[in-house]
């Protein structure tokens, strides 16, 4: 005879989807705050959690850790969602090529880049 164990799964009090809320997706309840927000800024940005509250005053340490442990149980449904947004982000720089900040970063540049070139 086999058995076969299900793991339960984890409630996670604050996290919620709401239909019409960041499209769906896993949000800290009473904000729109996304799962993958937290999970870029602790695993890709390499912040603590406590420095995640420190970004977002707003947060909780309880529901900073909720995010996590909801990222966690569902870190390939996340990541994709994270790769799709950012391949749509790159798309829309794509079709939409120099916006306002750019340019002000590239003449910024530029002109640092001249500054030096006088000095030396």
């Amino acid at each position: 005879m086999t058995t076969t164990t299900t793991k339960p799964r984890t409630r996670h009090p604050y996290i919620t989807r709401k239909k019409g809320t960041c499209g769906g997706k896993p949000i800290i309840a009473g904000t729109r705050i996304k799962v993958s927000q937290i999970a870029i800024e602790y695993e890709r940005m390499g912040m603590t959690p406590d420095e995640i509250v420190e970004a977002h005053p707003h947060l909780t340490l309880p529901q900073i850790h909720s995010a996590l442990s909801y990222y966690y149980e569902n870190v390939e449904a996340i990541n994709a969602q994270i790769r799709a947004e950012r391949l749509f982000v790159e798309e829309m720089m794509k079709l939409h090529p120099g916006s306002v900040l750019q340019e002000k970063i590239a003449r910024a540049r530029r002109r640092k880049a001249a500054r030096a070139a006088k000095r030396g």
